[in-house]
C-alpha cells in the first residue's frame, strides 16, 4: 500500500469515528432528555399555578413566580415545613448511623470470626432478602404497638440498629472478605483482640462500602412512604413524604403547585448529599480489598 492510500485510510477511519462519536453523543443526550424530563417539568411546575399544572400542557410557565415556594415554606395543618425537614434529617441521618453501626459489626463476624453455624446464620440471612416486606408488616406493627411504640420515631429507627438491612450486610461481608487475612493474624500476633482488629485496621479500610451503605439507606430512608404512613399519626411527626401527601384532598381543593415546590424542595438535600459521595458508589461496589 503506497503512503498516498495509507494517508487516505486513516483520513476515512478518522471521519468514520467522528460520525460514530457524533452518533453516540446525540443519542446519549437524547436519552438524558427523556430521563431528566420528569425532573425538568416538576421543576417548572412549581412555578405555575395549580390551574396550569393541570389543564396546561406546556413545558415553560407563562406566568411563573415563587408564589408556590412561599406556599409550601409556610407548612401545612398548622405545621410548619420546617419541623417535616426536621423529622426526615432525624429520621435518615440516624438511620445510616444504625445501619452503619450494625451492619459493619455484624458483616465482621460472619467475614472474620469463626463460630459454628456461621454459614448456615449468613445463608438465613440472605434469604431473607428474598422476603417481601409486606409480609412481615402486620407481625411488626403488633410487636412495636404492644411496645407502646407507635406514633415515636423508634419503629422506624430500631430495626436499623438491630442490622435487619440484609443487604447491606451482605455487602459489607463481600468487602471484608476481600482484604488480606494477613493483617488480622499481625495484629493479633501484637496482641490485638477483635475489637481493636475492627475499630484500627478493618473499620478504615472499609470506608468505600460504608459510605456506599450510608448513600443508600439515606435515600431509601428519606423518600420512604410507607413506614412513617403505619407508625407517624400526629402531624407534627410526619416526615417530609407524608407532608407531600397532606397538599393532595380529592374531596377538596389540591394545592399542586405547593406540592411539587415542597417536591423540588425534599429533593435538594439527597442530590446534595448524593452528589458529595457518589464517587465512592463505584468503589464501594465493585472494589473487593486493598489496591497495590
Amino acid at each position: 500500500m503506497s503512503h498516498a492510500e495509507s494517508a487516505e485510510l486513516r483520513k476515512t477511519n478518522r471521519r468514520r469515528s467522528r460520525v460514530g462519536s457524533t452518533v453516540y453523543h446525540a443519542l446519549m443526550i437524547a436519552l438524558a432528555c427523556i430521563v431528566l424530563y420528569p425532573a425538568l417539568w416538576m421543576l417548572m411546575s412549581s412555578l405555575k399555578p395549580s390551574s396550569d399544572i393541570v389543564g396546561n400542557v406546556s413545558l415553560i410557565p407563562e406566568n411563573g413566580s415563587l408564589q408556590n415556594y412561599i406556599t409550601a415554606l409556610d407548612g401545612i395543618g398548622g405545621v410548619s415545613t420546617f419541623t417535616f425537614f426536621q423529622n426526615s434529617l432525624i429520621v435518615a441521618v440516624l438511620s445510616v448511623v444504625g445501619v452503619v453501626l450494625s451492619a459493619s459489626v455484624s458483616a465482621y463476624a460472619f467475614s472474620r470470626v469463626k463460630f459454628p453455624g456461621r454459614s448456615l446464620f449468613f445463608s438465613m440471612m440472605v434469604a431473607t432478602l428474598l422476603l417481601p416486606f409486606h409480609v412481615v408488616i402486620i407481625p411488626q406493627y403488633i410487636v412495636f404497638n404492644n411496645l407502646d411504640m407507635v406514633n415515636t420515631f423508634w419503629p422506624l429507627l430500631l430495626p436499623k440498629f438491630l442490622a435487619t438491612d440484609a443487604f447491606f450486610v451482605f455487602l459489607m461481608v463481600q468487602f471484608m472478605r476481600g482484604l488480606p487475612m494477613e493483617l488480622d493474624e499481625a495484629a493479633r500476633i501484637d496482641g490485638a483482640g477483635h475489637i481493636r482488629i475492627f475499630g484500627s485496621i478493618v473499620l478504615p479500610l472499609m470506608k468505600p462500602s460504608i459510605i456506599t451503605a450510608s448513600i443508600f439507606t439515606f435515600i431509601w430512608t428519606w423518600n420512604d412512604f410507607l413506614g412513617p404512613l403505619l407508625y407517624l399519626k400526629q402531624p407534627d411527626l410526619y416526615t417530609l413524604p407524608i407532608a407531600l401527601r397532606l397538599f393532595v384532598d380529592q374531596t377538596t381543593v389540591s394545592d399542586y403547585g405547593a406540592q411539587m415546590a415542597m417536591a423540588v424542595l425534599a429533593l435538594l438535600p439527597v442530590m446534595i448529599f448524593f452528589f458529595i459521595f457518589q464517587r465512592y458508589l463505584v468503589e464501594g461496589v465493585s472494589t473487593s480489598g486493598l489496591k497495590g
